[in-house]
């Protein structure tokens, strides 16, 4: 667990307020620094003053479904809102990983006007009320649209990497980019990152996997595919109302496939969806036990999954046929992470939650979605997935599952909400994941504009706020 970053207000605004001279001192002090005798585990850096870039009611990190929801919620509810996203694209996993199917996607709000405006754009190849796919291009500039209209501020190309707090309240981030380390504040922020790494830095407690360790899900990369005739491919392509022995057994025909090209996917249930027309997505990728916080482990899993794709589709189009001519359209600017930080909520999901149904007063969603864990490795659920035993009955999320429970001011939404590893299993989908976001968004403005934490705001201010957010739509 990361170590928690205090600061007292006066000595930050102190070291920000520093001017040339107080540059120079720091270079000095830097050249200085890498004179001195280096200890073999550690390196001190030293101080440095970092400019306070701006503020704002409600900052969100993030910018997958959850995030993205969350900043255009709060900015529609009346916030001053600024989003941070690591990548060049608004979406997070539906865009910078391709995930390419909406799963979970019948909950009401933000979930329907998405679907509402991809129709519109005719973005939309399945169109089940619960599953879908949806061109990636498309989503990209529908989000970039709508957080313009809502006047949310986005800066691309930024991490999180340290949080400062007053007390227990999170005051302060410092972000990474181009413009070098910059600090923002807010009195209330959302963590979105997917991965919980704002939670992490600010000193929330956390777990990962079925341990700190693992055993955790996989990640896996998706590509976008261009072949001939899509028609030819009719026995291995999902389509809209297929049943679902119909759609195992277009997975068992694609796998089939694949090892009759001479070779045998990591993952054992390979999957090719409709994108438009003769354009497909596959998913036919796993990583192992890569930890989702560790940088070298998944640059290498990246590396590995990129390379098994270019194998596949060289030897699927040898195999001539149907899949003459097929070629790589795209692979991911990051590789599909399932498992990532679950940071401490004021409740935790269990499992026993999804086994009996639970029902909460201050319920933000009513996930339906089976425990869905892909393969620890290739010998475990045959290289597929399991449901791990568990029949789900829908259940609620509570608010107090978004609010952190060791840090004041935070909340989170998406997949590093809080709960055990077979809950997060099920609610990690992106349908549930942008209804936590609506909800966290709603709360956070409320919270912001009223000058009390998200914890003491009522779930009934928060249902205001969001249909007053859904009225501006």
């Amino acid at each position: 667990m990361n170590k928690v970053q205090n600061v007292s207000r006066r000595s930050f605004i102190r070291t920000a307020g520093l001017g040339a001279a107080g540059i120079s001192a720091l270079t000095l002090a830097r050249d200085e620094a890498f004179a001195a005798p280096v200890d073999a585990a550690l390196f001190s850096e030293p101080a440095r003053a970092v400019p306070l870039a701006g503020t704002a009611e409600v900052i969100v990190c993030g910018a997958g479904p959850a995030g993205v929801t969350a900043a255009i919620t709060a900015a529609r509810a009346g916030a001053k809102v600024r989003l941070f996203e690591a990548h060049g694209a608004l979406g997070g996993v539906w865009t910078s990983s391709l995930l390419g199917y909406l799963l979970d996607f019948d909950k009401p709000g933000f979930n329907q006007e998405l679907v509402r405006k991809l129709d519109q754009r005719d973005a939309r190849a399945i169109k089940g009320s619960v599953a879908m796919t949806y061109e990636p291009e498309e989503m990209k500039v529908l989000l970039d649209e709508l957080c313009t209209a809502a006047a949310v501020t986005v800066q691309f190309h930024t991490r999180v990497v340290a949080a400062y707090r007053a007390g227990r309240r999170l005051s302060t981030i410092v972000t990474e980019s181009k413009s070098g380390r910059q600090a923002w504040r807010a009195p209330v922020f959302i963590d979105a990152t997917g991965d919980g790494d704002l939670g992490a830095q600010a000193g929330c407690e956390w777990e990962i996997g079925e341990s700190k360790g693992c055993p955790c899900q996989p990640l896996s990369m998706d590509v976008l595919l261009v072949v001939k005739d899509h028609t030819q491919l009719r026995d291995f392509l999902r389509v809209q109302g297929g049943d679902s022995k119909t759609n195992e057994a277009k997975k068992c025909a694609f796998l089939a496939e694949i090892k009759r090209a001479g070779v045998t996917p990591s993952y054992a249930m390979p999957t090719l969806f409709p994108v438009r027309d003769n354009l497909l997505l596959a998913m036919m990728n796993h990583q192992y036990g890569v930890l989702a916080y560790d940088a070298a482990a998944v640059s290498e899993a990246t590396t590995q999954a990129r390379a098994e794709l270019h194998q596949i589709v060289r030897a699927l189009r040898k195999l001539g046929g149907p899949w003459e001519g097929i070629q790589i359209a795209a692979t991911p600017e990051q590789i599909g992470i399932r498992d990532g930080r679950r940071l401490r909520g004021r409740y935790v999901m269990t499992r026993d939650d999804l086994i009996n149904g639970a029902r909460f007063d201050d319920a933000v969603v009513r996930p339906t979605f089976p425990v869905d864990i892909h393969a620890y490795d290739r010998s475990h659920a045959g290289g597929g997935y399991t449901s791990s035993g568990v029949k789900v009955k829908p259940y609620d999320v509570p608010l107090r599952a978004l609010i952190a429970k060791d840090v004041d001011g935070l909340m989170m939404a998406g997949r590093c909400i809080s709960g055990d590893y077979i809950a997060h299993a099920s609610y990690r989908v992106t349908g549930n994941a942008v209804a936590m976001g609506e909800a966290a968004g709603a709360v956070a403005a409320v919270a912001a504009q009223t000058k009390r934490a998200p914890h003491d705001v009522p779930w009934s201010e928060g249902q205001v706020a969001i249909e007053k957010a859904r009225r501006q739509a």
